[in-house]
């Protein structure tokens, strides 16, 4: 019974010994999580034999768990890299077609514009609404950042105008153009359908008290009334009329890249006011843009991976999804470090980072291992002792049996 004993107690140090070893060598793995090995004693009776008799019959290993504790967050400056900090896994689509799981976040994109890993898994996320940003499925798939095109113009539809317009100004004289027509005015481009740059400009002239005209002008080209403008004593915006309705109301004409094709864009004024106090530009709006070429791709801290391009322009093209487990511990270990979904874990629960029990993201930077090299050393140095120590059972019980054999 004594070599069953220190058998068992070697065997169980060597596995410990092993699982140290491992976590001592991904001290500096990305994401890794250490192991811990876990015992319990071993007995073995007849039936109906006391149990208070029984020496036992040594150690036995029950498995090895892997413990999910938080890493330290290091800045990396990497604008595609990202750290979890809190509940979550990233999903990775692997090449044969499968799931995989990791804590890694060190991403970039590969020559295809595909968002990949390291190893060149593909990142899997939710598509979004490339100008809102917002989450259009739960269905996750693979991010392709166009790489190897830039993004076309896009002709302007609509302009809105936020401004304030001095109550105290004086009526406009036409005849003796006081105040200058060029006192509240302001600039702005918009596009046609090649993103190919129109100026536009916008005065206003006050007509009588809580009433002004709008009037525009496009590449310098003729001054035109487009709309009167009636606010209420408060000074609060109350319509908006066309004088000279183009196209159904449209209000003002550009021309096409041809130089023959027209095209109308909507002006809302309604975000216009009528304080008394200095005329202010707030906001000039509207939904066109230049043609532009890509400059970058980034990752927002709620996970939004954006395209950036020469015209300013930040398009949407996935958020990052999270995962959780009911039962992570029964997660699978695979090359490179990557989690695989078994029985014993459950299905993955998907959602987006920052929300419910998932965890938040930090771009540009990456989580550590969560290994304490320190307290792996100390517990070498003790499974070390416990593997002589059972050894040395082994070899007592040597002794012992060679005197037993000595006997005459």
């Amino acid at each position: 019974m004594g070599f069953q004993c220190g058998l068992s107690g070697m065997n169980a140090a060597s596995k410990n010994l092993d699982v140290i070893g491992n976590n001592i060598a991904n001290a500096n793995t990305t994401g890794f999580k250490g192991s811990r090995t876990e015992f319990s004693a071993l007995f073995g009776s007849a039936v109906g034999a006391s149990s208070s008799n029984t020496a036992g019959q040594g150690v036995g290993v029950t498995g090895v768990t892997r413990q999910f504790g938080q890493g330290n967050v290091s800045i990396t400056g990497n604008i595609l890299d990202v750290a979890i900090n809190g509940a979550g896994f990233l999903q990775l689509g692997m090449p044969d077609g499968s799931n995989a799981y990791t804590r890694a976040g060190s991403l970039q994109v590969n020559k295809d514009g595909e968002l990949v890993n390291q190893q060149g898994a593909q990142v899997l996320c939710f598509p979004t609404n490339p100008t809102t940003g917002a989450v259009v499925s739960r269905s996750v798939e693979p991010i392709i950042v166009p790489i190897d095109k830039g993004i076309v113009g896009q002709k302007t539809t609509e302009l809105a105008v936020k401004l304030n317009l001095d109550g105290r100004a004086s009526t406009y004289n036409a005849g003796t153009d006081e105040p200058p027509y060029t006192t509240y005015s302001s600039t702005l481009n918009i596009y046609n359908s090649q993103g190919e740059t129109i100026p536009v400009d916008l005065y206003f002239t006050k007509n009588d008290v809580n009433s002004w005209t709008v009037s525009r002008q496009v590449e310098g080209g003729d001054l035109t009334a487009i709309s009167t403008l009636a606010y209420s004593n408060d000074g609060t915006f109350l319509s908006q009329t066309v004088i000279d309705p183009i196209d159904e109301g449209q209000e003002i004409t550009a021309t096409e890249a041809d130089g023959e094709t027209d095209f109308t864009v909507a002006v809302d004024l309604s975000g216009t006011t009528q304080f008394a106090s200095r005329f202010s530009v707030n906001k000039l709006s509207q939904d066109g843009y230049a043609a532009g070429d890509l400059n970058g791709v980034s990752i927002e801290p709620d996970g939004t991976i954006r395209a950036r391009y020469s015209n300013g322009l930040n398009l949407s093209q996935g958020k990052l999804a999270l995962f959780k487990f009911n039962n992570a511990q029964g997660l699978a270990s695979t090359n490179g470090g990557n989690l695989i979904e078994t029985v014993t874990s459950g299905a993955p629960v998907s959602g987006e980072p920052n929300s419910g029990s998932f965890g938040s993201l930090q771009s540009g930077a990456l989580e550590d291992s969560n290994v304490d090299l320190t307290a792996e050393l100390v517990n070498m140095m003790t499974a070390q002792r416990s593997y002589q120590a059972n050894a040395q059972t082994l070899k007592t019980q040597d002794q012992v049996m060679s005197t037993l054999v000595n006997l005459r």
